[in-house]
C-alpha cells in the first residue's frame, strides 16, 4: 500500500503517520527527514541538496523524487509507504505517478486532514516545550501540573518556536491552501481522495483514517 497524507503544518500529519506505521505496518517517508539524512550521509543527492539548501533555495523536484526512488528501491520492512510532505503540487504528483508506474506500483489513497484555520492557528501559537527534555505543552490544552515546572524533568525553562506566531502561521496556511487545492481536485477526480476531520482528538482522527483505509490494507492483528 502506498499512501499520501495531505494537511497543513500543525495538522498532525506526523503523529498520524507514526500511528499508521504501527496500525498498518507502513513505513513513513518524510521528505524533510530524507533530505536531512541524505545531506548528513554525504550521498550524491545529499551533496546536491545540501548545496542548494545552504543557499536558502528550494530543493528541485528531481532531487526529492530521486530520494523517494532510492528509498522505494531499497524496499525491506513494512507492507508499504506513507508519503508525508510530498507531493505539494500537481507537477510533483505527476512525477510521483511516473516514478511508481516505472516500478509497477500505484498510489492507493490520499488522506486529506481537513482543518479549521482559526482553530489550527490557536493550536499552533499556544505550543511550547521544555528546554531541557523537550516535553510538549500548550497554553490551553496541556499545561504543566505545577505551573512553570516540567512534569517530566522538573525544569523551569520553556521555549517556543520563533515561527509559532500568528502572522507566520497564517502565511503558511495561505501557501498550503494555494498549493494544495489543485491537488485535492486532482486526486478526487482519480477516486483516491479520502477526507477526515483533522481537528478532532488524535484517537478519533486515527480511527477515521482507519475507516477510510479499511479494505485497502487491513489493520495488523496483534500476535
Amino acid at each position: 500500500m502506498i499512501l499520501v497524507l495531505l494537511g497543513p503544518p500543525g495538522a498532525g500529519k506526523g503523529t498520524q503517520a507514526n500511528l499508521l506505521e504501527t496500525d498498518r505496518s507502513l513505513v513513513k517517508l518524510s521528505t524533510g527527514d530524507m533530505l536531512r539524512a541524505a545531506v548528513a550521509a554525504g550521498t550524491e543527492l545529499g551533496r546536491k541538496a545540501g548545496d542548494i539548501m545552504e543557499r536558502g533555495a528550494l530543493v528541485p523536484d528531481d532531487i526529492v523524487i530521486g530520494l523517494i526512488a532510492e528509498r522505494l528501491d531499497r524496499g525491506g520492512e513494512g507492507e508499504g509507504f506513507i508519503l508525508d510532505g510530498f507531493p505539494r503540487t500537481i507537477a510533483q504528483a505527476e512525477a510521483l505517478n511516473r516514478l511508481l508506474a516505472e516500478r509497477g506500483k500505484t498510489l492507493d489513497a490520499v488522506v486529506e486532514m481537513q482543518v479549521d484555520d482559526d482553530a489550527l492557528v490557536k493550536r499552533i501559537i499556544g505550543r511550547f516545550t521544555c528546554a531541557n527534555c523537550g516535553e510538549g505543552y500548550h497554553n490551553d490544552f496541556k499545561t504543566p501540573k505545577v505551573p512553570g515546572v516540567c512534569d517530566r524533568c522538573g525544569s523551569r525553562e520553556f521555549v517556543r518556536r520563533r515561527d509559532d506566531n500568528e502572522e507566520v502561521v497564517r502565511s503558511r496556511l495561505e501557501a498550503y491552501h494555494a498549493q494544495t487545492k489543485p491537488l485535492i481536485n486532482y486526486y478526487a477526480k482519480q477516486g483516491k481522495l479520502k477526507s477526515v476531520d483533522g481537528m478532532a482528538e488524535i484517537g478519533e482522527v486515527r480511527r477515521a483514517i482507519g475507516r477510510a483505509l479499511d479494505g485497502l490494507n487491513p489493520p495488523r492483528t496483534p500476535g
